[in-house]
């Protein structure tokens, strides 16, 4: 019998059934242990076996662990009653499934969402149990901090509401009232599902799945107040009992948290600017180190005479696209990282030209731009970034008015203020302004929408379109800057936002032509230039000697403090990159200071902080270059330098 073929034949699938089986539990166990705090207990609750996880999360190693009970982790927490319950359900056989709060070696206490299984003997006894625990102590902070900002809200600013079983409103108090704007007469005794559902059957279906169950609810919902603003309401609903223990009515508590949510969406797309801002100050870096050579290279091929007229009409298409390059670059910097504020004389021509070039290429086809801008506007003290932000939000409001397309008018001009239009209108001084205005034939605003259309977050857009905060930031830009800020506004008929800064006597700033044209042929000066960028440093090199410099390159700035030390009788001054690995445009320029103090330097770079312009000030740098620049730009500079006195 022992050679029969079917009896070892038959032998074969069972073995590799039970190989499978094995497989199966090891796998399964595996499984377990990699994503469960596990533990295995006598049916006297002694700890015969803990995973990697169990030891990871009580701070206990497995020697310390197994031979105890559980009470080695005990919290105190729970009561012994509670205690007492889970032995009397596992030992009776059953699974007993809840949370608890235990302690580590250490003394820190941890949550753990438990299930407990015994296993049972021949007689339906336990003789072993397996706990299967998963860490929810994050989970239970975070409800712990929610209940704690829950008892902290003034109860009067909360709705409370109460319903009867068939939810039909029996109280409405003073905190619903001003929340969605009804007053108790209006709904005492009607529907819940009427009143804050708009009749919507679906919903209080949801909620009668999702609360009566358990008596209690806790959810974050959206409502809609009598005028029809949407609100973001966190809605806890509490099922009451009278002293029979039986249900007696409904008591619903509800927090407008619509400013809080839109602080926290408001935080997240700061944060999310934030980083682009870091992206985008590195790109720009790089992207105006890559444009100067352009733009030099392009200067010195328009000054052969030999060079033809095609030739001619193709390097200025060169030269305008990289400007617009760098201009775009300026742009994105703008409006990724914003920039300290640096109030200076501002001709809002310049900043308007700026404008309407975006504006051209983005808004709509539907939409008509139309300008109207002095062109002998007066100047203003101002920070030209955020004199861009104000005019860029009040425009993009305005294609927003207009979502089928219309008129979009930019005005800038000189107004004088009289005493008789002071005594129209207090608030502003005699004298001379520059106004600005933005008109839109756009859907219009009501009178109510305007008295709260620079409140911070208030937002007539749809959900996810808008954040409330772009006129909010226009009146506090105008009024940091002195000015004032009027809007008109029809329903049907369109907006008009006019704003007032204060004119100055300064004359703007000298432009970049104007400087340029103090450009004169060097004299044989021996400059040091400094680049760790080889196209940067030969284009400098190539634009300086041909026009009358002697030069000497550097690689990085250990390099170029070496070729100084070496030739620090003849240099007249030294351009350096300010940015480069390991001794940059700072360090290069105290290790000359304190060589040959005398020595002009001149610091160049594709992104320059305010910041790092104090750094390299206090370094003891003369003047400063933004690439990408001119060679006309570069030899105007360092002419100014080279014929101002000498330092010592």
């Amino acid at each position: 019998m022992a050679n029969d073929p079917k009896q070892t034949d038959g032998s074969v699938p069972l073995l590799r059934s039970l190989e499978a089986t094995s497989k199966e539990l090891a796998d399964l166990k595996f499984a377990l242990d990699e994503a469960a705090i596990v533990a295995f207990t006598d049916q006297r609750g002694i700890i015969t076996f803990v995973n990697d996880k169990f030891c990871e999360i009580s701070k206990y190693t497995r020697e310390e662990l197994i031979g105890q009970d559980h009470r080695i982790v005990n919290s105190t927490y729970h009561s012994k009653e509670f205690i007492r319950k889970i032995w009397v359900t596992i030992a009776n056989g059953r699974t007993w499934h809840g949370e608890l709060r235990n302690k580590t070696k250490d003394g820190v206490y941890y949550w753990v969402d438990t299930t407990i299984v015994p296993f049972l003997d021949d007689r339906g006894k336990p003789y072993q149990y397996i706990a299967i625990r998963f860490d929810i102590t994050e989970r239970k902070l975070a409800e712990h901090r929610i209940r704690q900002q829950a008892e902290l809200l003034d109860k009067t600013r909360d709705a409370v509401l109460v319903c009867d079983l068939n939810y039909d409103i029996l109280f409405w108090n003073r905190g619903a009232e001003k929340i969605y704007g009804m007053d108790v007469a209006e709904v005492l005794g009607r529907s819940i599902i009427d009143v804050l559902f708009d009749g919507d059957l679906r919903e209080l279906e949801a909620i009668r799945n999702a609360f009566e169950p358990t008596g209690k609810m806790n959810r974050v919902v959206k409502r809609k107040t009598k005028d029809g603003r949407q609100l973001t309401i966190d809605a806890r609903w509490t099922l009451v009992r009278n002293e029979l223990d039986q249900p007696d009515y409904i008591l619903i508590t509800q927090t407008d948290i619509s400013q809080q949510k839109q602080a926290e969406d408001h935080l997240l797309r700061v944060q999310r600017m934030e980083s682009i801002g870091t992206l985008a100050g590195g790109i720009a870096h790089d992207l105006n180190n890559t444009l100067s050579p352009v733009l030099m290279g392009v200067e010195m091929l328009e000054e052969h005479e030999s060079l033809s007229a095609e030739g001619r009409k193709w390097l200025a298409m060169i030269r305008d696209n990289a400007e617009r390059g760098a201009d775009l670059v300026r742009q994105v910097l703008s409006f990724a990282r914003g920039t300290e504020k640096n109030v200076v004389p501002v001709q809002l021509r310049h900043v308007a030209k700026e404008l309407i070039q975006v504006l051209r290429e983005t808004l709509p086809r539907s939409i008509t731009l139309r300008q109207q801008i002095d062109p002998d506007l007066w100047v203003v003290n101002a920070d030209p970034t955020q004199m861009h932000q104000v005019l860029m939000n009040l425009c993009l409001n305005a294609n927003d008015a207009m979502p089928e397309g219309g008129l979009l008018s930019i005005s800038i001009t000189n107004e004088a203020i009289d005493e008789s239009y002071h005594r129209m209108s207090p608030e502003m001084v005699p004298g001379r302004y520059v106004l600005v205005t933005v008109e839109d034939s756009g859907h219009g605003m009501s009178e109510e929408t305007i008295e709260r259309i620079f409140d911070p977050f208030f937002t007539t857009k749809e959900i996810g379109k808008g954040t409330g905060l772009g006129l909010s930031t226009v009146l506090n830009i105008v009024e940091a800057h002195g000015g004032f800020l009027d809007v008109k506004s029809e329903v049907g008929r369109g907006t008009k936002f006019s704003i007032y800064f204060p004119a100055v006597e300064t004359k703007e700033h000298s432009s970049d032509s104007e400087a340029e044209n103090g450009a004169s042929e060097g004299k044989g000066q021996l400059i040091l230039i400094v680049d760790d960028e080889a196209d940067v440093r030969e284009i400098t090199q190539f634009a300086l000697e041909k026009a009358g410099y002697r030069t000497l390159i550097a690689a990085d700035g250990a390099e170029g403090i070496a070729a100084f030390a070496d030739n620090r009788e003849k240099l007249a001054a030294v351009i350096t990159d300010a940015s480069m690995p390991l001794v940059d445009g700072a360090l290069l320029a105290r290790a000359v200071r304190r060589i040959a103090p005398h020595v002009r330097i001149v610091a160049m770079s594709g992104l320059l902080s305010s910041a790092q312009i104090s750094k390299l000030e206090a370094a003891g740098v003369d003047a400063f270059l933004v690439k990408p620049f001119t060679a006309k730009k570069l030899l105007a500079c360092l002419s100014v330098l080279l014929a101002e006195p000498k330092r010592f």
